[in-house]
């Protein structure tokens, strides 16, 4: 080993121990957790790419062993899902998924985090709680008032493109509107065979910007009027209007992409438009992986009828009320959620943050600067938009999950062409309002 490999490495293990809180070292100097094992399930992300990549750091000083599992979006959910509900002890830190958030902590499946934020020889005294954006705090305070998870991600929902050159080479402007997406698309799908849109198959999160723009919503009045409206002539049209977008100008077997797969169809050309997370569109801007860092450009989701909706998503890390390792599983949280490593998941091109210190950082900034556009204004602007709305309430109410999956499957049937777009959504609809009244929930 060189010199120069043992400095890094030192250095490296010397970054993690200073961001461990003191309660990991016991007084005898001895890591408090040696022998623990942690198991840690979360969803597929690049924030979950960079933790593993780093996770050596953390189990040598502290003395934990981390089982780290990141499965696609849909997996993690059912597995989690299933896990709380069971009051099973598998795992000890999970992924708070914003659309399960409400259910989960208002279940009391998730454990307050309070105490341990409180205790000063839990927590270290600059790991700073305050720090993180108070909009992503609150989906995951539950209604006692308690905080039940931290949060690694405030995304938002913006529009991308890939290949911007071919637009302007068509004689057009970036699309803002939905009639605007449909005549650049039209002008450009399938030029030197590039796919005009793509998008991830969770049409429970991507589709909902469209069905809003054309003067739909899931419920009538959320969170207290909870009777679905997914059967409307607004959500028929938008429904129709959206599966087109990936049946007409998408490529083959678009209907399955998940957002690893956008991603890297953006990144490599081979797909156009995309309404994808800031955390994902941020990896376009990625010099060693891009191949259209040169090419590409941003904007807010297009504007339809009835204005513009983004979607603004928050996920966060907790602990299951029945793990059997609560501060070893804290000591997990606060590493992975410290200062130092959030900024160090930053630089390394990290796009969706939810710290205020790191989203005003120049290294934040810096990186959201692709191409000439500034993603970091254009998702300032969309939470702004959202929290002058209110239009995200639809998505933390306890039924949404199970609705969220009527969404996903109409779309699919929609643009496979086995449902018209009515059929689809009906069934959408009668289904939704079997799946509020099988909660409890009177309509």
């Amino acid at each position: 080993m060189t010199q120069r490999r043992r400095l890094l490495q030192a250095a490296a293990a010397l970054g993690a121990s200073a961001i461990l809180p003191r309660m990991v070292r016991a007084q005898s100097g001895a890591k408090k957790y040696s022998g623990v094992t942690l198991n840690v399930s979360v969803f597929s992300t690049a924030y979950a790419k960079l933790l593993q990549q780093w996770l050596p750091e953390f189990e040598a000083s502290s003395g934990i062993k981390v089982n780290f599992d990141a499965p696609s979006f849909p997996v993690y959910n059912q597995r989690a899902d299933l896990e709380l509900s069971t009051r099973g002890s598998a795992y000890d830190v999970l992924n708070v998924t914003f659309i399960y958030s409400s259910r989960w902590i208002n279940s009391g499946w998730l454990t307050p985090l309070d105490d341990f934020i409180k205790n000063p020889a839990l927590t270290a005294a600059d790991w700073d709680v305050k720090d993180f954006l108070p909009g992503a705090l609150a989906p995951e305070t539950g209604k006692d008032g308690k905080l039940y998870g931290i949060p690694w991600d405030a995304e938002v929902l913006l529009s991308g493109a890939s290949r911007f050159d071919l637009v302007k080479a068509a004689g057009f402007a970036y699309p803002d509107t939905t009639d605007d997406l449909v005549k650049v698309l039209r002008a450009v799908n399938k030029k030197e065979r590039v796919a005009g849109y793509v998008a991830d198959n969770h049409y429970g999160w991507t589709f909902v910007p469209y069905l809003q723009a054309f003067g739909g919503n899931v419920f009538r009045a959320p969170p207290d009027d909870l009777f679905p409206t997914l059967d409307t002539p607004e959500a028929i049209a938008a429904a129709e209007y959206y599966a087109n977008l990936i049946s007409e100008f998408g490529p083959d077997g678009g209907v399955t992409y998940t957002p690893d797969q956008v991603t890297q169809a953006l990144k490599l050309g081979r797909t156009n438009f995309t309404d994808a997370g800031q955390l994902y569109l941020a990896q376009l801007g990625d010099a060693a992986a891009s191949r259209t860092i040169k090419t590409a450009n941003f904007g807010l989701v297009p504007k339809g009828p009835a204005g513009r909706f983004p979607g603004v998503a928050v996920h966060a890390l907790g602990i299951p009320s029945a793990s059997k390792n609560k501060e070893a599983a804290w000591a997990f949280i606060q590493w992975a959620q410290s200062k130092q490593i959030t900024r160090r998941a930053v630089v390394a091109g990290y796009g969706s943050p939810a710290r205020r210190s790191d989203i005003d950082s120049k290294e934040f900034r810096a990186k959201q600067l692709i191409n000439g556009h500034d993603l970091a204004e254009l998702s300032l602007q969309s939470i702004d938009l959202a929290a002058k709305s209110g239009h995200m309430k639809y998505r933390t109410v306890a039924v949404y999950p199970q609705v969220d999956q009527q969404l996903n499957t109409a779309i699919a049937r929609i643009a496979t062409k086995q449902l018209s777009a009515k059929q689809a959504m009906q069934q959408a609809q009668a289904a939704s309002i079997a799946e509020v009244k099988r909660a409890g929930i009177k309509i």
